[in-house]
């Protein structure tokens, strides 16, 4: 399956996300195991030479890594033979994987062994006919496109160096490669429109829209211009202006004439065949694509009516924290009143963008300094905090994570949403810092990267609900690390975890119960103090990426519960730095791999009792 569906981490790697697919052009090689070769050695041959090959089918994925080996392409994105090559791929290295005896593995080779045999199946599974048809027909959208992640890294605010001239030409060459995937993905969606398969209306507008704020800008003014106004100065006159000319020349010929036949084939062709219906089970194959999407974003077979009845009670539970925040603060009129005076108070609103990122600093300024009572280990990656562009900020969300190198030289990036500055609120940022960056995403993110003991595939790889449900859970530690102590704080935490509550609710009923738009953004603001900008973007990702936003509060409930199984189980024997280490050292786990491990930790620190198995509940449930 495209790995923008099973490799989005977190919020900070939706630019990632589009691109991190194959080229068909190259073979994976074969695993060349002696008969001398122990188990764990053969193992990680297969690995390094599963991740030699994915990386020359994906080299924007090396990129992103600080790679720099194919920094001259993006590779075929979307492909007939690309979807080849990655089914081709996984069948070899499952087949390799399962000549490998598993038992003569240690503990933690077992369960790197078994992550990867995960997530290789898992893949498997999406080139089922019936799903890969439906995958292959919605190459992009508003949420998840090249024409909005790309500018980004072709304007030097990205995972692409601009330091040297090869920096710069290869630049020139990506964009060429941009252009040929804006042609690939056109041939999709005019294969789906004869199969029956199209997006809906509304995401479809919204891509027409961000085109159109493209497009209206000159070369010079456009993102793609950025790195012509910051040339390093080892970069001589002669050089400058040479690239300069060949800049604006391939913006000109090569980037806008495919932004511009993008924009015309959705607006003139695919927009009067987009379907009215926004949910999954208004399309030709929806259902069974969406328990699909579930069970590769949470890593459980959940049924859709299961997760909207999770998320049903969830939000009546955290209503009640509301109403006592509400009586704390002496609020007299209703709780609705009250979610409205949050959303709307001038007292809350940030004055400017540079406001909003002061109040970051200082958040992580008080969050770091609480840090070694809650972890042993932090990131050698530091951390900064950036506004997002102006060309993408409406349709993004409040914040997000981008990840530095590995080697820690380039930063974790905290991104923040400036747009629309009445609809933000200052109770909303230690809650969001403390996902979006530490010790949410950055921690966990650049741990994993950062440990050189662990294979590529799980440094670098991972699924949504182990990654986004540790960044909600870390929301969580604000609590005893004393963070919210004022009420208000204390109120944007829980909105931020009633958030992802409603989306329990919300997607399953935009997907699996027919929900509209409106009614899925008034429910949002019925149990919540979001805006109506919040809670429209929030909606309209839903509608454009089915399934993603469940992963957050499965994964949390189920991390939160294991937590307190241990603290139940080992009494005065338990740290909460060795928890977290245990759920941080070896990558983003599928959920039920993580619970055995932590039973397994469990037992051990209890004087090695046998190694306990999954529970078989569902997320969320207590024993």
């Amino acid at each position: 399956m495209k790995s923008a569906v099973r490799l989005i981490l977190s919020a900070s790697l939706l630019a990632l996300a589009p691109f991190a697919a194959a080229s068909a052009q190259i073979a994976t090689p074969p695993v060349t195991a002696s008969a001398q070769a122990s188990a764990h050695d053969r193992l990680f041959r297969l690995f390094k030479e599963s991740d030699e090959a994915s990386l020359r089918r994906n080299p924007i994925a090396a990129l992103f890594r600080g790679d720099q080996r194919y920094a001259d392409r993006l590779g075929d994105l979307f492909s007939d033979a690309h979807y080849q090559a990655e089914k081709a791929a996984a069948e070899h290295d499952l087949a390799a994987l399962h000549a490998i005896p598993r038992d003569q593995l240690s503990a933690t080779d077992q369960i790197i062994y078994d992550v990867f045999e995960n997530q290789t199946q898992e893949t498997l599974k999406g080139f089922a006919p019936e799903l890969l048809t439906i995958s292959e027909a919605l190459p992009m959208n508003h949420f998840f496109g090249i024409h909005t992640a790309y500018p980004t890294i072709a304007g030097g605010q990205g995972a692409a160096p601009f330091k040297t001239i090869a920096d710069y030409e290869n630049n020139l060459k990506r964009n060429r490669d941009f252009a040929a995937n804006i042609d690939a993905a056109i041939a999709q969606w005019k294969k789906g429109e004869a199969e029956g398969i199209v997006d809906t209306k509304l995401t479809v507008g919204n891509m027409i829209e961000q085109l159109d704020d493209q497009l209206k800008l000159t070369p010079e003014q456009s993102p793609y211009w950025g790195p012509i106004k910051s040339f390093p100065a080892s970069i001589k006159a002669a050089d400058r202006a040479r690239l300069t000319a060949e800049y604006r020349d391939s913006i000109a010929k090569v980037i806008y004439p495919a932004l511009r036949k993008m924009r015309d084939f959705l607006a003139n062709d695919y927009l009067a065949d987009a379907r009215e219906g926004f949910g999954l089970k208004y399309m030709k194959g929806g259902d069974a694509y969406y328990r699909y999407l579930i069970e590769q974003t949470t890593t459980e077979p959940l049924d859709p009516e299961q997760v909207h009845q999770l998320g049903l009670s969830e939000v009546a539970r955290i209503t009640k924290g509301f109403e006592e925040i509400r009586r704390e603060v002496g609020f007299k009129g209703t709780l609705h009143e009250f979610f409205d005076y949050m959303r709307t108070s001038p007292k809350f609103q940030p004055k400017s963008k540079k406001e909003l990122e002061q109040g970051f600093y200082a958040v992580q300024k008080k969050v770091e300094a609480k840090v070694p009572q809650f972890f042993s280990k932090v990131p050698k990656a530091g951390l900064v905090i950036r506004p997002y562009p102006e060309f993408r900020e409406k349709f993004e969300a409040g914040g997000s994570y981008e990840n530095g190198t590995p080697d820690g030289s380039r930063p974790g990036t905290f991104y923040f949403n400036g747009y629309d500055l009445p609809s933000r609120s200052t109770w909303e940022e230690t809650t969001l810092f403390m996902h979006e960056g530490e010790p949410g995403h950055h921690f966990q993110i650049s741990l994993a990267q950062e440990n050189p003991a662990l294979p590529a595939f799980m440094r670098f790889g991972g699924n949504t609900a182990y990654v986004e449900g540790w960044a909600l859970y870390a929301e969580s530690l604000g609590y005893p690390m004393g963070m919210y102590t004022d009420p208000y704080q204390r109120f944007g935490n829980l909105n931020d975890e009633m958030l992802r509550a409603m989306r329990l609710v919300v997607d399953t009923g935009i997907h699996a119960k027919g929900w509209t738009r409106d009614q899925s953004i008034q429910y949002m603001l019925d149990h919540s103090g979001m805006g109506k900008t919040d809670a429209t973007a929030e909606v309209e990702r839903y509608i454009a990426i089915p399934s993603q936003a469940l992963a957050y509060k499965i994964g949390q409930l189920t991390i939160s519960r294991l937590r307190d199984e241990a603290k139940a189980a080992l009494g005065e024997k338990f740290d909460i730095r060795e928890f977290h280490a245990q759920v941080l050292d070896t990558g983003a786990l599928p959920l039920p791999i993580l619970e055995e491990k932590i039973h397994r930790w469990i037992a051990a620190k209890q004087g090695g009792a046998p190694a306990q198995s999954a529970t078989g509940q569902r997320p969320g449930e207590r024993g």
